[in-house]
């Protein structure tokens, strides 16, 4: 994939404009409160719409398979886990606390749900288990990253109290659960709307990374992040995206997962959230830090639409090996 086929994302570009808005016209002041009360709003929306699209029965059909369920878990919120933790206290020799920290809590975001959906299907995964693991997995998230966070001793410098709880019951499972119960009624709705839902996912997530990078850049983050602390962090998180997809990979080969799972398995295993990572960074982290621990999860992010298609190219060049047959994990080409 080349530099402006990445570009040409339209995600991609929102964040960049929404960083770029950052570093000219920081939120301050009396601002950001109103540009919080903006992004909470939407993020609000956001989860109200989750709840209306995400059938009940993919999630019962979902739960039921725990074959591939539990383990996938197991390997987002735990290994994953393990592994930001181990890269957040190696970079805490060299990196601002609050950026090391990202790292941990890159390790216990869930999975992107579109993204990982996406290149399931390119590559001959099951797009149906994909959708439903990837949809279960942004649920659970919202119940399981902030107590996994906080027991890898993540609290640093964030706001992660009782305050922070009732906002994550207010803003994210609250509208969900509302969305469920009147998902029967707003099926239709949803369903004429996905192109413009799409677009409210981008603009929830762009000004969730406004308001954290205008706490940022008051905090003068382009100074305490010099040019060589930047390629650090770009080296720890082309580091972390190797291990995921290497190691989500090699899992789905262990349990013997047919090779349609196995490809879901490793797309659901390897991708982060900035759906979820962005909003809930807002909501846990004060204004002043929320900008600097998403550094790791935008690089992320990036890196992750980089790799993502060659490695679905791949498997799909190579559908002839079935079942989980021995192929060599996946790895990009130049």
């Amino acid at each position: 994939m080349s530099f402006r086929t990445v570009l040409s994302d339209p995600m991609l570009r929102m964040l960049v404009t929404a960083i770029a808005l950052a570093a000219l016209l920081p939120a301050t002041g009396d601002a950001r409160g109103v540009a919080q009360a903006v992004a909470n709003a939407a993020i609000f929306v956001l989860f109200l719409l989750n709840g209306m699209r995400i059938a009940r029965g993919d999630i019962v059909a979902g739960v039921a398979n725990w074959r591939f369920l539990l383990p996938l878990i197991l390997w987002v919120f735990g290994a994953m886990a393990v592994i930001g933790l181990a890269l957040s206290s190696l970079a805490s020799a060299w990196l601002a606390p609050s950026v090391a920290l990202g790292f941990l809590y890159l390790g216990v975001l869930p999975s992107t749900v579109q993204s990982a959906t996406s290149y399931s299907s390119l590559a001959g995964g099951n797009v149906a288990l994909s959708v439903v693991a990837a949809a279960l997995l942004n649920i659970l998230g919202v119940f399981v990253t902030v107590p996994v966070f906080l027991a890898l001793g993540g609290s640093g410098s964030g706001d992660v109290g009782i305050d922070a709880f009732v906002k994550i019951m207010l803003l994210l499972v609250l509208p969900f659960a509302i969305g469920q119960l009147l998902q029967s009624r707003t099926v239709a709705f949803t369903n004429s709307h996905k192109g413009k839902i799409v677009w409210v996912d981008r603009f929830v997530i762009s000004a969730a990374i406004y308001v954290a990078f205008s706490g940022a850049v008051e905090q003068g983050i382009w100074t305490r992040v010099d040019a060589l602390d930047w390629l650090g962090i770009a080296g720890l998180v082309a580091t972390f995206l190797f291990v995921a997809n290497i190691g989500a990979w090699l899992t789905g080969k262990a349990l013997g997962l047919a090779r349609p799972d196995r490809i879901s398995f490793l797309f659901a295993g390897a991708q982060k959230s900035a759906a979820v990572g962005a909003p809930l960074a807002t909501i846990l982290f004060p204004a002043d830090q929320a900008g600097f621990i998403v550094v790791a999860l935008l690089l992320y992010h990036l890196f992750q639409l980089v790799v993502a298609a060659p490695i679905a190219s791949r498997l799909a060049a190579s559908s002839h090996l079935r079942d989980g047959g021995d192929c060599a994990a996946p790895t990009t080409r130049s």
